[in-house]
């Protein structure tokens, strides 16, 4: 039986995607997986991920410079975002990803998680602190 979910954060990366998603309330966010941007079966997996979750809305990183303007990265972000829209069907909703694989590697050393495995996981941790900033900006808004 598959858990219910509003949305999953994606985590962008050249090779690697992490996957977040919220439970059922929109309240809380969880790492899901990894996926390999470069497989085969890269849609296919990403569709079954959202079919799985019940997901009606994707939060898709969006990176930005120091200068809080768009490169390069931002424009592959909003590439991929309506690639996702047309293949997948969904709302997609560009979020910033400030430094989140950033705060991820901190948050996995200090959980001492071990090099090797901070790799395969790292993305999945990203697209979680994504979502978890998404989910928590519009429930402010949501609240009186």
């Amino acid at each position: 039986m598959s858990a219910s979910c509003a949305a999953i954060g994606v985590d962008l990366g050249t090779r690697r995607v992490g996957l977040a998603g919220a439970d059922p309330t929109g309240t809380i966010a969880t790492p899901l997986r990894t996926l390999e941007r470069r497989h085969p079966r890269f849609w296919t997996e990403l569709e079954r991920a959202c079919t799985e979750r019940e997901c009606r809305l994707l939060v898709v990183g969006l990176p930005r410079r120091l200068d809080g303007g768009e490169g390069p990265a931002a424009g592959a972000a909003r590439s991929f975002a309506a690639d996702a829209e047309q293949r997948l069907g969904l709302e997609v909703a560009m979020w910033d990803e400030w430094l989140t694989t950033a705060q991820a590697e901190r948050v996995l050393i200090e959980g001492g998680v071990r090099r090797a495995d901070r790799r395969s996981t790292v993305d999945a941790v990203a697209a979680t602190l994504i979502l978890q900033s998404y989910l928590d900006a519009h429930r402010r808004k949501a609240s009186p």
